[in-house]
């Protein structure tokens, strides 16, 4: 679950901090866990959004509302990337692409339900994720050319 708060808090104690405060929402309302889904998923929803709180409370996510946006594909990225080289270039988001990037891609929302939870218009969210993969994609080709020594 460290893992999850992570990919929405880039300094490690905060993340660690926000686990700690979800893992208590979850055992005191571990009571109202109706097993309709998988344990794992219920307490990963808990994290999710804690995170999200945390952040709001925190005032570091703003939202540019614009409702244009292009649906472009994102190509894999390659397996010559490690782990941390893939979560630094999502933390070099700014914080309202990380976490739409992170609600859609990482834990599966669909548009409607980021713009439920996070309090934004639909067109918001799938503009946040178009802006995020397009920058995603930037970053990518830079660290490719960089390594390729055609920089």
């Amino acid at each position: 679950m460290l893992g999850v708060c992570r990919q929405y808090i880039k300094d490690l104690h905060l993340a660690e901090d926000v686990m700690i405060t979800a893992f208590m929402k979850v055992f005191t309302n571990i009571g109202n866990f109706e097993h309709k889904g998988s344990f794992e998923g219920w307490i990963r929803r808990i994290m999710v959004n804690e995170c999200i709180s945390y952040l709001r409370v925190q005032k570091k996510v703003s939202f540019m509302e614009d409702e244009y946006f292009t649906e472009s594909t994102f190509n894999n990225i390659e397996s010559q990337f490690s782990v941390e080289d893939i979560q630094s270039l999502i933390d070099s988001l700014p914080d309202g692409y990380k976490m739409v990037f992170n609600l859609y891609a990482i834990e599966g929302f669909k548009h409607q339900e980021i713009a439920k939870m996070l309090g934004i218009s639909e067109g918001t969210s799938k503009s946040q994720l178009s802006h995020a993969r397009k920058m995603l994609q930037e970053q990518v080709n830079k660290l490719k050319n960089y390594e390729n020594g055609t920089e």
